[in-house]
């Protein structure tokens, strides 16, 4: 059986990761075992390269900020995500090319040609069979990272370098995002990420679990 390659989308506190983590406890209590990763990060290499990036007290260009996440993804396409599916397994991503769209075309203003370009290299045309996008309105992304950052300790509150980003950049990622499923219906999935935990969670399992039966049959 082939692999399937999944990758959880959205912005900063619309809560992708927390309904990653519940996905996994849930495929694992029903005995799948996926292969749980994330961008940036998924590496040795790039845990080094994603403290650098996030660093609220660092400086980093727009430019360098493009080029090392397109570097972390190509080390995680490589060594990572390729194998994995090569053996067979589900790989699940927290974040993925969809976000260089989002955040570094739309967010920092590069061209779509230019990303294009950078995504295609990194990936080797590589694209996730399916993508669940969540999708949360700027004011409540902004509440949900204020009160995630409440108690750690770094430089900006716990708060890393793209959350102290200004409402209209995360509103240029939202309307990023959504263009992207739009574009993409097949592929990405969108989900109100607005309501409770567990209700988001039911919305993701109705549509990971049929998706996953559809491969294996």
């Amino acid at each position: 059986m082939p692999g399937t390659f999944i990758t959880f989308e959205g912005i900063d506190g619309s809560g992708k990761s927390t309904q990653l983590r519940l996905l996994n406890n849930f495929l694992r209590a029903h005995g799948l075992n996926p292969l749980i990763t994330r961008e940036p990060g998924g590496t040795p290499v790039g845990l080094r390269l994603r403290a650098a990036l996030l660093d609220a007290s660092e400086e980093v260009d727009p430019l360098t900020e493009l080029l090392v996440f397109a570097a972390d993804r190509a080390q995680h396409v490589r060594r990572v995500i390729r194998p994995s599916l090569e053996a067979g397994r589900i790989v699940i991503s927290d974040r993925y090319a969809d976000a260089t769209v989002a955040y570094q075309g739309a967010g920092r203003g590069f061209s779509p040609e230019l990303i294009s370009e950078i995504v295609q290299l990194a990936t080797e045309g590589l694209k996730p069979d399916l993508t669940v996008l969540f999708d949360l309105g700027i004011d409540e992304s902004t509440n949900r990272t204020t009160r995630r950052s409440t108690g750690k300790s770094s430089t900006k509150s716990g708060r890393d370098r793209l959350d102290i980003e200004d409402a209209e950049f995360h509103a240029r990622v939202r309307d990023a995002y959504l263009r992207i499923a739009g574009a993409e219906p097949e592929r990405v999935k969108l989900v109100d990420s607005s309501g409770p935990v567990e209700l988001t969670h039911e919305r993701v399992k109705d549509i990971v679990v049929p998706f996953l039966k559809s491969r294996r049959d």
